[in-house]
């Protein structure tokens, strides 16, 4: 099954004569996509050379084990090598047929992040600040770049809404299994009596999308301009910046008041919208293709409640996998790799399954 691994020397080759093209250089956008397609192959073609150089290994200790020349201290050793050599031969079988996994097109791809609010009033808008924060420490850590898009604060440190632009190497992969509903059970700095509440959040996560993959007819579109609101600062409610775009066909609408300039505002709008519009039609085309979408991890169904964050108690627990852990205020802060690279192995395992 691994026979279209056999050529990689030669496809590597081509694509480093395509990235010494001064023509491609000039094209940003063509030369950043073979460079991530060079290190994707290079990665894959290590790989393969050692699964390659494993097996090797397991057909010269078996060669000890049947040549009648051979002293028995020499067979006992080649004999204990292919214990190990089995094992790693099976490790890098599976890691073999991960990699011959259907990729998801949108794996490099930069994301949306959208943060919105749900019950629990200003609870769950400052939970809202807590989930955000905890998303750009975790940015900042695999070195990606995060810029707020629009955001809607409620003075005291959280947001009815936020959404951010994370831009960077893998971003999607990464973040994909983080759309749903995220819980949260602890005692408000506004309760006096010591009561527990539950608020919920609602986390979407949208990649990018390209001029190229999704055409926006501007005869299609309503721009309205208003006011900035908000906690104060330069510009807020002092001019018409603030920019509502609708898409008159769909009925969505994104508004964007961050930034002081008008311009820059329906730019911002601008990508959003094509973001979700593209986002819109990747779940229209889901739901045609599977009937059964709560039993994948990466569906995306942002009614779902995906996760339990209990702050008395220090944890939390993902629905999707039955994985809990004790470590909240550490997830909190950022360190996310945890719950994030369970559910991707979560999601190849089940992806594996049915393909065998």
């Amino acid at each position: 099954m691994f026979a279209r691994f056999a050529d990689l020397d030669e496809k590597i080759s081509h694509l480093e004569g395509r990235l010494s093209d001064p023509q491609l250089v000039n094209n940003q956008k063509e030369y950043q996509k073979v460079v991530r397609e060079h290190a994707h192959l290079v990665k894959l073609n290590a790989k393969y050379r050692e699964y390659m150089k494993v097996q090797q290994e397991i057909r010269d200790n078996k060669a000890i084990l049947f040549d009648e020349l051979e002293d028995q201290e020499m067979k006992d050793l080649a004999k204990a090598d292919l214990e190990d050599l089995a094992a790693q031969e099976k490790q890098l079988d599976q890691e073999m047929k991960v990699i011959l996994l259907p990729k998801d097109p949108n794996d490099d791809k930069n994301i949306f992040l959208e943060i919105r609010a749900g019950t629990g009033g200003d609870e769950a808008a400052l939970f809202a600040g807590d989930l955000f924060r905890m998303y750009s420490r975790f940015a900042e850590i695999m070195g990606w770049k995060v810029e707020i898009m629009s955001s809607n604060p409620i003075g005291i440190g959280g947001f009815k809404e936020i959404i951010a632009l994370i831009s960077g190497e893998q971003v999607y992969s990464k973040l994909k299994y983080e759309s749903g509903v995220h819980r949260v059970q602890r005692v408000p700095e506004t309760e006096t009596q010591g009561r527990i509440h539950t608020s919920a959040v609602t986390v979407a996560i949208l990649p990018e999308a390209d001029e190229v993959e999704l055409n926006i007819d501007m005869n299609e579109l309503k721009f309205d301009v208003f006011r900035s609101s908000g906690p104060g600062g330069q510009s807020v409610n002092t001019t018409d910046s603030a920019v509502r775009v609708t898409h008159l066909p769909t009925g969505l609408v994104v508004i964007c008041q961050d930034e002081k300039s008008q311009h820059k505002n329906k730019a911002k709008a601008l990508v959003v919208l094509r973001a979700r519009l593209l986002d819109q039609m990747e779940r229209e085309r889901h739901d045609k293709i599977s009937q059964d979408r709560k039993s994948q991890v990466g569906s995306g169904d942002r009614s779902e409640r995906i996760r339990t964050y209990n702050f008395p108690q220090g944890r939390m627990t993902d629905h999707r996998i039955n994985l809990t852990l004790y470590k909240l205020d550490s997830i909190i802060s950022g360190k996310i790799e945890d719950v994030i690279f369970p559910l991707i192995a979560h999601d190849q395992a089940e992806k594996l399954r049915d393909i065998q």
